[in-house]
């Protein structure tokens, strides 16, 4: 009986330590320990993040979700969600990184941390083709406009006055834009010219070309992190240097975006 008990003790001792050895290791550790990076994408959203014809998930952001992956040593495992699950999946450890033309913006900083921006893009004032009461982004108070929750558009529109209708995805937003249902909607420029580029006879126009935010990747923000956003940051470097980034931005942006202006 005693000797039953003291095996027990030593197993359990054995088990604490594993623990506390797991506990110890970093995410970048744990990650590769796991031989997956977890992805978090939305996969409706052309030209960063899609299915194509084939059903097939591509995109921007997908070849360099899978490029990070690959130079860390492990495979992509990208989750598809809703973007309003995206950001809070990153901050509770569900998602390692978000692979979605996150905009790095001071505020989001503050809760998480970015790698170095891989893309550089503009955001565009859109309405109706038949609309001519709004030509710039201040035209927005008291008007309506459709976008994602908690995205820096969303954000952009209530800044100037203008009450969000939320939505899922761009079709979405182009929808209700072109029933009337929402008089304008700020996006990313290189959406709504691929979007135009696939619908030419969309009933809509650009009115005004935006500053954009540099798109980054961003980690949740904690002690533990810091290791995974610095291999990153020089897979990307890598990859900017031999010319990786600018070709995968040609094929999806028919643009070389991953220079700052």
């Amino acid at each position: 009986m005693k000797k039953t008990v003291v095996v027990l003790l030593a197993l359990v001792l054995i088990l604490l330590a594993c623990a506390g050895m797991a506990e110890d290791k970093d995410l970048l550790a744990r990650i590769k320990e796991r031989g997956t990076l977890i992805i978090a994408t939305e996969g409706n959203w052309s030209p960063w993040t899609y299915h194509d014809e084939n059903d097939v998930l591509t995109g921007l952001d997908i070849e360099i979700g899978t490029l990070i992956a690959h130079g860390l040593g492990v495979e992509p495992e990208f989750q598809e969600t809703d973007w309003d699950s995206i950001l809070a999946g990153v901050d509770s450890g569900r998602f390692d990184i978000a692979c979605n033309g996150v905009g790095y913006t001071e505020t989001r900083a503050q809760k998480y941390s970015f790698s170095t921006p891989y893309v550089y893009t503009h955001k565009v004032l859109v309405v109706r083709s038949d609309n001519e009461d709004i030509k710039t982004i201040t035209d927005l108070k008291g008007k309506t406009t459709a976008n994602s929750p908690s995205s820096t558009y969303a954000q952009i529109a209530e800044d100037q006055g203008a009450t969000v209708t939320y939505v899922s995805t761009l079709v979405e937003t182009i929808t209700l834009l072109e029933q009337g249902r929402v008089d304008a909607t700020v996006n990313a420029q290189v959406s709504i010219e691929d979007y135009l580029k696939q619908h030419p006879d969309a009933n809509i126009k650009i009115v005004e070309v935006l500053a954009g935010d540099p798109v980054a990747y961003p980690v949740r923000k904690a002690d533990d992190t810091a290791s995974l956003v610095a291999a990153i940051d020089e897979i990307l470097e890598a990859a900017r240097q031999d010319g990786t980034l600018s070709e995968i931005s040609l094929k999806f942006f028919d643009l070389d975006l991953t220079k700052a202006d």
